[in-house]
């Protein structure tokens, strides 16, 4: 199953990116998607990743995680987009390579929290493939802009969502006493991507629909926990 949970969080990127080549860029208004994603990965770290996780002893890797992806969100990550934004960024091979490295940590990130709570890896994968809806439609747009083939930007974004059971797979074979460690690292990550990257980017333009969207998304992984049944 959990591998199942890979493939749909790679498919996300694949879907997503395919729908932002079929639509006219200025029929796609992406900030309230990504208000919506980045309540959900705020809300799974506060209310699922941290109780599971061992603060005392491994709140290092939670400030790694978060350190982490800011500097390769500075140096080499696409970040997720609105309207017309995206034209003023470039990709290359490199940008590839870090949307590619976010893909891995996000799969290990599936397999660790499954093997933890069946639940919890459920979570972070809702979390994931809802992140990666507005970032998958930011990187087809961004490679439109720099004259990328569509049958090049379909390739990119479906080798990148192959990354996620690559990562699932490679973390299988962590050792249990350094599950928790890894979830930590995963909390920091998702920290960074939902303060620091996806709120400042729906809140380019503020209006209290991008506030909604935000805690829509947090009451949505609320819900979750009434909906499906946790062992």
């Amino acid at each position: 199953m959990v591998y199942v949970y890979a493939l749909i969080a790679g498919s996300s990127d694949f879907l997503s990116g395919w729908l932002a080549m079929r639509v006219e860029r200025d029929r796609i208004e992406p900030r309230y998607v990504i208000a919506f994603a980045a309540g959900v990965l705020l809300a799974v770290v506060f209310f699922e990743i941290l109780p599971e996780s061992n603060l005392k002893t491994d709140s290092g890797y939670l400030a790694l995680g978060f350190v982490t992806f800011y500097v390769l969100e500075k140096l080499v990550m696409i970040h997720a987009c609105g309207e017309a934004e995206c034209h003023t960024h470039q990709i290359g091979p490199v940008a590839v390579l870090g949307m590619a490295l976010d893909n891995v940590v996000d799969g290990a990130g599936i397999m660790v929290g499954y093997l933890i709570d069946p639940y919890l890896g459920l979570t972070i994968t809702l979390a994931v493939v809802l992140h990666e809806i507005p970032q998958g439609m930011s990187s087809a747009l961004i490679m439109r802009e720099a004259k990328w083939r569509r049958e090049g930007t379909m390739l990119a974004l479906m080798l990148a969502g192959l990354l996620y059971p690559i990562g699932a797979l490679l973390a299988g074979f962590i050792p249990s006493d350094f599950q928790q460690k890894l979830l930590a690292f995963i909390a920091g990550d998702f920290i960074y991507l939902g303060a620091s990257d996806l709120l400042p980017e729906a809140h380019r333009q503020f209006n209290w629909k991008v506030v909604a969207s935000t805690l829509c998304g947090m009451a949505f992984m609320l819900a979750i926990r009434f909906i499906v049944p946790q062992v």
